[in-house]
């Protein structure tokens, strides 16, 4: 458990980077087994949000639709949503993608959006906010949230 948090705090931090293609341009599937920990930095279906600029690159000009988790380190139902909406957006296989956003560290994406309290999970397309919610949702309130992300 110790090693599983030191690696998620390791790849928090590290820096990420992109093909020069467009976002996430040409990534297989996410892995069968659902996990978004990986080697490769660009091709995953959940990223962690640098910038404002990598925020307005990956997630407002995506073709793909996004789904944005504002949440904090300090927040424990944050702690309980995060990794399950990981997982649903991984079933979705590259259908949506997932960002993160740490609203201690990007205060300014946090007060654009409206965010009041954490987490706050919106569902962008076309750089639009579509939908959203706020606080812990189980499996299937995930899986119809992102269904009709998607529309499927």
């Amino acid at each position: 458990m110790a090693q599983r948090l030191a690696l998620q705090r390791l790849l928090s931090l590290a820096p990420r980077t992109l093909p020069s293609q467009g976002p996430l341009a040409r990534c297989a599937p996410p892995a069968p087994h659902g996990r978004a920990f990986g080697t490769s930095a660009g091709c995953r279906s959940t990223f962690n949000v640098q910038d404002g600029s990598d925020f307005q690159d990956r997630v407002v000009n995506n073709p793909k639709p996004v789904v944005v988790d504002f949440h904090a380190q300090w927040c424990g139902p944050c702690k309980i949503l995060g990794p399950r909406l990981e997982k649903m957006v991984a079933k979705q296989e590259g259908k949506v993608l997932m960002a993160k956003v740490d609203i201690d560290d990007h205060t300014d994406l946090a007060i654009e959006y409206e965010v009041s309290a954490v987490p706050t999970v919106l569902a962008m397309k076309n750089g639009d906010v579509v939908d959203k919610f706020v606080g812990i949702k189980d499996e299937d309130q995930l899986e119809a949230f992102l269904k009709k992300l998607i529309g499927a």
